[in-house]
């Protein structure tokens, strides 16, 4: 019987060894010891699947998995952090407990190196509460004046699937939320006006009716079709939907003739805290938003239509919405509040999410206990373009000149997906 070279000289080695006395010098080298496992082992698989097979197999692109969420570091310049399925579960669960979302970077910060180790992308307040103690840490994210937002931010062309992925992502806020906590749900769309249909829907009421007086508002019937499971899925957990927008008609008035001419009691149910809305436009951090997220949008509706139109009905959008949702939490301790919006709302920590600390305080200025770490932005399936990326990859932060390093901002707290992001869309990540 004829043996395969590999085999062949694998014996001859091994005969050659056990000639030879101890005394001698003759031992095999540490190269002939791996030439005799190596030729094995490829004897072996050649013999069992046949060369052609194996060559083939070992030549087969194997794409890596990849996670489908990621924490947008605070570092600078962010990065990113993978979450395994269990992390996944963990923050939002946590976000159902109103844990919130740390702005500072996870690897970092000020926590003393002992607590580092017990610091996860999700466990943030682990740490702090080994420095602060468990009472202390209670009493800052609990009682009166205490509430936390999660913002999903959904691509301009929203569709199934990423209304599929924030319902997902509701059932899993649910399971950390205790029963005695009350939680709204915020809806874009919907104008002021249609408050009480909402309720009555949420009562009892027909879906088909509460359709119907969307419709009359002016929003789309696609939209309506659209949010019809978040719709159900309110009513089936007893949620507080939450209407957040002006009406329609004043959206257009301020987008062709000024804020200035919206009717006078409707502009001051959408914009309570005028002072703070007119300062905030002037804050160095808001115009590099302004700049480099809000405007960039900016799409004329005729010729005369100016980019100055466009960022007054964006303001008053956004003021809008966030004092609803502020004013939901009021009465109500502890309260959970997530909302839909489009992901142009809510991207870069502006828009409707970055007024709601200043909204709070406006409202309860003495117990007031929301910042901005109790306001957590999620975007749903993001692409290079919705982040304003010129490239493939999603961008994860304005303000890199050097003037404006100081007001660096992250795109988002937290970028989810439902599929597989492909590999070329996710820059600078990090081992989780």
């Amino acid at each position: 019987m004829r043996l395969r070279s590999g085999k062949r000289k694998g014996l001859q080695l091994l005969m050659k060894s056990e000639s030879n006395n101890d005394d001698t010098d003759d031992n095999p080298s540490r190269r002939d010891v791996i030439s005799i496992g190596l030729a094995s082992s490829i004897t072996g698989v050649v013999t069992a699947l046949g060369p052609s097979k194996a060559v083939a197999e070992s030549m087969e692109p194997r794409a890596a998995i990849r996670p489908f969420a990621y924490r947008v570091d605070s570092t600078i310049p962010p990065t990113l952090l993978p979450l395994s399925a269990n992390q996944e579960r963990s923050v939002m669960s946590g976000l159902g407990k109103g844990l919130g979302t740390e702005k500072t970077a996870v690897f970092a910060d000020k926590v003393t190196l002992n607590n580092i180790a017990q610091k996860s992308v999700f466990g943030t307040i682990d740490a702090v509460r080994t420095v602060l103690g468990i009472k202390e840490v209670e009493e800052l994210n609990s009682g009166v004046g205490f509430a936390s937002f999660v913002a999903m931010g959904v691509p301009k062309r929203a569709v199934d699937d990423d209304i599929l992925l924030g319902k997902n992502l509701l059932e899993l806020i649910m399971r950390g939320r205790s029963k005695e906590t009350p939680m709204g749900l915020g809806l874009y769309f919907a104008p002021l006006s249609t408050q009480s249909a909402l309720k009555t829907f949420l009562a009892g009421g027909n879906l088909l009716t509460l359709c119907d007086e969307l419709a009359k508002a002016g929003v789309s019937m696609e939209t309506i079709d659209l949010y019809k499971p978040i719709l159900n899925y309110a009513k089936s957990n007893n949620l507080d939907l939450l209407a957040m927008s002006p009406e329609v008609e004043d959206v257009m008035t301020v987008r062709l003739d000024g804020l200035q001419n919206v009717n006078s009691d409707r502009r001051s149910t959408y914009v309570m805290d005028s002072e703070g809305f007119v300062q905030q436009t002037a804050d160095p951090k808001y115009r590099l938003y302004s700049d480099r997220s809000l405007l960039k949008d900016f799409e004329p509706l005729n010729e005369d239509d100016q980019p100055g139109n466009f960022f007054a009905e964006r303001i008053l959008v956004h003021e809008t919405g966030a004092t609803a949702l502020a004013r939901y939490t009021c009465d109500k301790p502890d309260a959970l509040v997530a909302f839909f919006a489009p992901m142009a709302d809510v991207r870069f920590m502006g828009g409707t999410s970055g007024r709601l600390p200043r909204i709070c305080k406006y409202l309860n200025p003495v117990m007031n206990k929301v910042s901005e770490n109790f306001v957590t932005t999620v975007l749903l399936n993001p692409s290079a373009e919705e982040t304003l990326s010129l490239s493939r990859y999603l961008r994860l932060e304005i303000g890199t000149s050097p003037k404006d390093i100081q007001y660096q901002t992250k795109v988002a707290d937290y970028l989810w997906f439902n599929k597989m992001p492909k590999v070329n869309m996710i820059p600078r990540l990090m081992n989780g």
